[in-house]
């Protein structure tokens, strides 16, 4: 038995592993340099995301950073599931690459909440999923114009949205990929814990608002 599960075990290790190194790419911090916009980690709330890159004052590397961070979610998911015809290694390698986008090794694991990559996971999983977990977020940013608080309930619906019965676009989602989507609301969730302190004492800066 236990020749059995060892190369299982040595093969998801491995695509964590890739997922991870995958997900640590900070392009925030790339594109932003490559450009001469400076080191975004210095400017703003010092994140790595596409939110904190527009306060640079370039759209564009904004656009950029928000599609490469959700597109290395993308890659590294569809790439292990490709690889090995599994929904498990792809739920592992796109979780590793969530954790890498966090917890960068190229940054001494301060990174960003996650939110784009999030999207990208969903959307690589299970397509369907990834569009309903976005226009949750555009419905709630529209109401309350936080993106923050559309994130945080965005990702909290996310997993019970995996469970519609819709076989027709492939609904309800596997079991692995219902735990990566718990699994990385778990964490939008941890690291947005800044923001929430903000939203309960009415500080959270809304969409749109301009800094005195």
């Amino acid at each position: 038995m236990q020749d059995l599960v060892a190369p299982t075990v040595a093969t998801l290790a491995l695509v964590a592993l890739g997922g991870y190194l995958l997900g640590s790419i900070p392009f925030g911090v790339v594109i932003t340099r490559a450009a001469g916009a400076g080191d975004v980690r210095n400017i703003g709330s010092g994140n790595i995301g596409a939110t904190n890159v527009l306060r640079t004052g370039r759209k564009d590397l904004a656009l950029a950073t928000l599609l490469l961070d959700a597109g290395k979610g993308v890659a590294a998911l569809l790439i292990a599931r490709h690889l090995f015809d599994s929904e498990l290694a792809g739920a592992v390698a796109g979780g590793a690459a969530f954790l890498g986008h966090l917890f960068p090794i190229w940054l001494r694991f301060k990174g960003g909440k996650g939110v784009a990559t999030f999207y990208g996971l969903l959307l690589a999983a299970a397509w369907p999923l990834g569009l309903m977990a976005g226009a949750v977020w555009l419905i709630c940013a529209f109401l309350f114009r936080y993106s923050s608080l559309a994130a945080l309930i965005s990702s909290a619906t996310a997993p019970f949205l995996a469970l519609l019965p819709l076989a027709a676009v492939g609904l309800p989602v596997s079991a692995p990929i219902l735990a990566l989507a718990v699994f990385a609301a778990v964490l939008i969730w941890i690291r947005h814990h800044e923001n929430i302190a903000r939203l309960l004492k009415g500080q959270e800066p809304r969409i749109g608002a301009k800094k005195a």
